[in-house]
């Protein structure tokens, strides 16, 4: 850990003191030609109240930049082809920003001298950070192909086809990283690894544990082809973790395209996909968040107003109903929404509502199908508990319920929940396990097809839904 925050540091380092000497040969070029050029006579070099205003905020900018893209992220498995794209990209977007709010409405000789600027500034920062990240970059993937950095790593399975991989993976000369801790088995015969200097760590059910216990990065799922029903189960025991995972594959998969290999020495292997969306999607996303919900709570005093109003005086009890649901990664959080039943409406326990339910309110009853009392969750939104667009959250009691029959609703802890989703779009309030399983279906497609485009599709059918108040 404190090696990875190191090497973070370094590139933090690089990027500051990179962008600010970018931006310090770029206002030298200025005055040492493009000013003359405007002026008509040569200009003192003096570095003015604007270059120091520009070096403080520059460097802040284009470190908020990288951070936004992700450009300290899996810094250990950066390798130097996604180092050249990724530079490329930010520079070049970062150029366009600065260009058309600072260097725009510069009083030029020539419209031309305006491409001058964009080019000149555009090289100079991608050439001089690109040069840092490359020298920090290819320092890192040395470092790993000598193995002095490592990542732990479990073999899930035992028999010759792990035999193999572990094999080809030791006799490399450039290692990919791989540091083997041991191995779990499928079965009882899968026990071969041990000839080769593997422990045994246990079974495949028991992963969640081991993850924890050796602080394991990586996991290769190695079983035969008649073994296959066991991926679904060892891929949801993963679910919730934060490894890299990847699978062995068959012949069928290498010719049907599955296998994507990103060295050319590595290991044939399938890797699942840990991002659902790039970084800097995943950021925009949570800045439309809070600036929606902000706007949204200050926007709508007016209709909170009235509604705590109307809910005060349609039965006793508070105006406000909180209740633990669970968010992402697991984790346990206080739900806020306009109270739209009787105040002893769980007396018997939990329970699901139904279209008819007699413990609803008659405001309530409006509310649920107008979405209206799900109006404070954007105070949730804005604490970072829920999304504007996710899976809706679950109450525990019911968790354990679904993945009695749909093991795989782990998936949806992926992410952040939300005020609305694409379940909640097309079923409303589900009224029993199995719609709930029915939901489920759509929650995880969501979430294997997540985007920002996705998400304002949801929130647009959202908002029919209000206006028309045909909520289920």
């Amino acid at each position: 850990m404190m090696d990875r925050r190191k090497l973070v540091a370094r590139y933090v380092a690089a990027d500051i003191l990179g962008s600010a000497l970018a931006w310090t040969l770029f206002y030298l070029y200025r005055k040492a030609y493009l000013e003359p050029i405007k002026f008509g006579h040569d200009v003192p070099l003096d570095l003015d109240a604007n270059y120091v205003k520009g070096l403080v905020l520059i460097p802040l900018f284009w470190f908020g930049l990288y951070t936004m893209i992700g450009g300290y992220r899996e810094i250990h498995r950066r390798y130097r082809i996604m180092e050249l794209g990724q530079t490329l990209l930010i520079s070049f977007l970062g150029v366009v920003v600065i260009f058309f709010l600072l260097l725009l409405d510069d009083q030029v000789a020539n419209y031309k001298y305006y491409y001058s600027s964009f080019i000149a500034l555009f090289l100079l920062h991608f050439g001089i950070s690109f040069l840092l990240r490359f020298m920090l970059t290819s320092s890192t993937v040395r470092k790993v192909h000598d193995r002095r950095i490592g990542f732990n790593t479990i073999l899930i399975g035992g028999n010759e086809q792990a035999m193999a991989i572990h094999a080809e993976i030791e006799a490399m000369e450039k290692s990919p990283g791989n540091r083997f801790v041991g191995f779990v088995n499928v079965n009882g015969g899968d026990q071969l690894l041990t000839s080769v200097g593997l422990t045994r760590l246990g079974k495949w059910n028991e992963l969640g544990s081991l993850i924890g216990q050796h602080a394991i990065e990586e996991v290769i799922i190695a079983v035969d082809s008649g073994e296959h029903a066991h991926i679904s189960k060892i891929m949801n025991e993963l679910e919730g973790t934060s490894v890299r995972i990847k699978i062995i594959p068959d012949m069928y998969d290498i010719l049907s395209g599955s296998v994507k290999m990103t060295s050319i020495f590595g290991a044939p292997l399938i890797e699942v996909n840990p991002q659902i969306m790039p970084a800097w999607q995943f950021s925009l996303k949570r800045v439309m968040d809070i600036c929606a919900s902000s706007l949204a709570l200050l926007i709508l005093t007016p209709v909170y107003l009235v509604l705590a109003i109307a809910v005060q005086f349609s039965s006793k009890g508070p105006i406000f109903f909180r209740q633990e649901r669970i968010g992402k990664h697991g984790r346990p959080f206080r739900i806020i929404k306009f109270r739209s039943m009787y105040s002893d409406a769980e007396r018997d326990g939990p329970q699901l509502s139904s279209a008819k339910d007699p413990r609803i309110t008659p405001i309530g009853r409006w509310m649920r199908r107008t979405r209206m009392d799900e109006l404070p969750q954007f105070w949730n939104v804005l604490k970072g508990d829920m999304s504007l667009v996710g899976p809706r959250p679950e109450r525990q009691h019911f968790i354990e319920a679904i993945t009695e029959v749909a093991p795989h609703y782990r998936h949806l802890h992926k992410v952040r929940p939300g005020i609305t989703s694409w379940g909640q779009v097309k079923f409303g309030y589900a009224e029993n396990v199995e719609q709930m399983v029915r939901r489920l279906k759509y929650d995880i497609l969501y979430i294997e097809n997540m985007s920002l485009a996705v998400d304002l599709k949801i929130l647009a059918y959202t908002v029919l839904i209000i206006l028309k108040g045909d909520g289920k």
